[in-house]
């Protein structure tokens, strides 16, 4: 069966990275990038010395660009050339960002599918990548095989949204536990403990309590927070210690205030005796 070819806007590291694993994979690609030079570790692909003649070429178009700002940008002065053409989207965008270009593609004749992408550049192609999609389910369809090139592939509907809600709900969890780690690696550094040794204790005990979200993940979607086991006000009296030896350190609080400020909330209330899970009510929507 014939290789999809694929238009592919956007050279950055994550472009360059989509870009060698359709490469590897077979695919003919031409690549545009609004700054020339960025194609040179890409033997194999067609540069495109204009975005006109990127888009001259067969296939879906791939964007992988910095911002939503910067998809309008770029297509907008030839949105009159992209009727019948299929766009998917790999720029990070909010849910809603997603969804007013999934209504600005079809204003303009253009099947749209957004993803989230769930790795960083070096895993693109190998065991572990994942990205999200949502949108046209008869885009996710038909190249499915060319999706599955960059990871797992995983349709989440119609929505255009969906994909950019769930990745960036799960990026959330990422960032604070990269900065939870930084918070410990700063205290630890206090006593003169490398970032390095901490690491190596840090990665299995995160592993670890991992392994709790189900537990808080039924709380919360019970509603029902009462539990047998550490409550919220042992929880506080833990982390009021662990203020403390922060302060002590001379490490600011940065990271653990805003969880101390959601944890006292709750305890103010009179959620003392109910599961640490609670804190999830100073955070619900609405």
């Amino acid at each position: 069966m014939p290789s999809t070819p694929v238009t592919l806007l956007g050279l950055g590291a994550m472009g360059r990275a989509l870009a060698a694993a359709l490469l590897a994979d077979g695919h003919p690609v031409t690549v545009w990038n609004r700054t020339p030079g960025r194609a040179a570790d890409l033997p194999g692909a067609v540069v495109a010395p204009a975005l006109a003649d990127a888009l001259a070429a067969p296939g879906p178009i791939l964007a992988c660009l910095l911002d939503h700002a910067s998809v309008h940008d770029t297509l907008d002065p030839v949105a009159a050339d992209l009727s019948g053409r299929t766009l998917i989207n790999l720029t990070s965008t909010t849910p809603d960002e997603a969804r007013e270009l999934a209504a600005w593609a079809a204003a303009h004749g253009v099947a749209y599918l957004d993803g989230g992408i769930m790795a960083v550049p070096q895993m693109i192609g190998a065991p572990g990548a994942s990205i999200l999609y949502s949108g046209s389910a008869a885009i996710f369809d038909d190249h499915r095989g060319l999706l599955e090139t960059f990871g797992a592939a995983e349709y989440f509907g119609d929505d255009a949204g969906l994909a950019s809600l769930y990745d960036f709900a799960l990026l959330s969890g990422m960032y604070l536990m990269f900065a939870g780690f930084a918070h410990g690696a700063a205290l630890v550094g206090s006593a003169g403990v490398s970032a390095t040794e901490f690491a190596a204790r840090a990665t299995p005990w995160v592993r670890a309590m991992a392994a709790g979200f189900a537990g808080h993940a039924a709380f919360i979607d019970s509603g029902d927070y009462r539990a047998d086991t550490q409550s919220l006000a042992f929880n506080k009296a833990a982390l009021d210690a662990l203020v403390r030896a922060s302060r002590a350190a001379g490490v600011p609080l940065t990271v653990l205030g805003p969880v101390k400020a959601l944890l006292d909330a709750q305890v103010a209330d009179g959620h003392g005796g109910e599961s640490f899970a609670r804190i999830f009510e100073g955070l619900r929507a609405g």
